[in-house]
């Protein structure tokens, strides 16, 4: 364990083989566990686990209260997996009770610049959101996704796997799987096939897609529903195809298109 001499780091928070730089500030109820570095100008705080081999840049800021108006103090936590790099002025709120009480972050994931991830937000794994990427509380990203530049995400919005957000685009309703959106308004583009092709996806698999997203998205066929209800039907349906369907039938029980909004109630009742 190296900790810098101007570092403050409280008596009570659990360290494992760690660095802890310059100015670096760890809270009471913080565990960061073997491998992780923690630079200069670092504030920790709140109930926030830490794994292992992350990579925490200046001035980032993680653990803090959530910029909700309905939080009062409760006890709530962030819990951020392994092998993630979280860049400078990057700030991860923990959760509320309303949402579930947790912030997750999962692994291998690289938040570049001013990234903000609000309360309650859940990100799985090899997630790239780039400078100044904004989520609103509740959002979850699947898999895979990446979001460039400056893409601000409206609460309650999923982000599929594997989907790709073109920079400056500002997100309302939720994002399916495996596709590229952009514009103003955001508009669904085309399939991610680069994306996909450097993910390991094979050339099969990802011309299943491309013939799916044609009958999902530019089919003369106006009536989703019965085109979602075809596809169900094939027996031969591919695992890709299946979750993609399973999506947008997700999708329309949402409200305006997010079905996480329909989730917090439950959420409360749980918590």
């Amino acid at each position: 364990m190296k900790i810098h001499k101007s570092a403050i780091v409280h008596p009570r928070a659990v360290l494992g083989k760690v660095e802890i730089g310059p100015f670096s500030v760890i809270g009471e109820n913080v565990i960061i566990k073997d491998g992780t570095i923690i630079r200069n100008h670092v504030t920790i705080t709140g109930n926030t686990t830490i794994g292992k081999n992350n990579i925490v840049h200046p001035h980032a800021v993680l653990g803090a209260e959530p910029q909700d108006l309905k939080y009062r103090g409760e006890s709530t936590s962030l819990i951020l997996g392994e092998n993630n790099v979280i860049r400078e002025g990057v700030t991860i709120n923990i959760g509320t009770l309303g949402g579930g009480g947790k912030t997750m972050i999962g692994d291998n994931n690289f938040f570049m610049a001013n990234v903000h991830v609000a309360h309650d937000c859940i990100i799985e794994d090899n997630v790239l959101l780039a400078n100044g990427v904004l989520l609103g509380g509740h959002v979850m990203i699947e898999r895979g996704a990446k979001l460039m530049g400056l893409v601000g995400i409206q609460p309650f919005v999923t982000i599929g796997r594997y989907a790709y957000v073109g920079g400056h685009t500002r997100i309302v309703q939720d994002v399916p799987p495996y596709v590229i959106i952009e514009g103003h308004p955001a508009k669904i583009r085309q399939v991610n096939v680069i994306g996909l092709e450097r993910e390991g996806f094979s050339k099969e698999q990802v011309d299943e897609i491309k013939d799916a997203f044609r009958v999902l998205f530019r089919s003369d066929e106006l009536n989703k529903s019965k085109v979602l209800e075809d596809m169900e039907g094939q027996k031969d349906i591919s695992p890709e195809v299946k979750y993609l369907v399973t999506f947008l039938r997700n999708i329309d029980k949402g409200k305006f298109g997010r079905h996480r909004e329909s989730l917090r109630q439950y959420a409360a009742t749980v918590n």
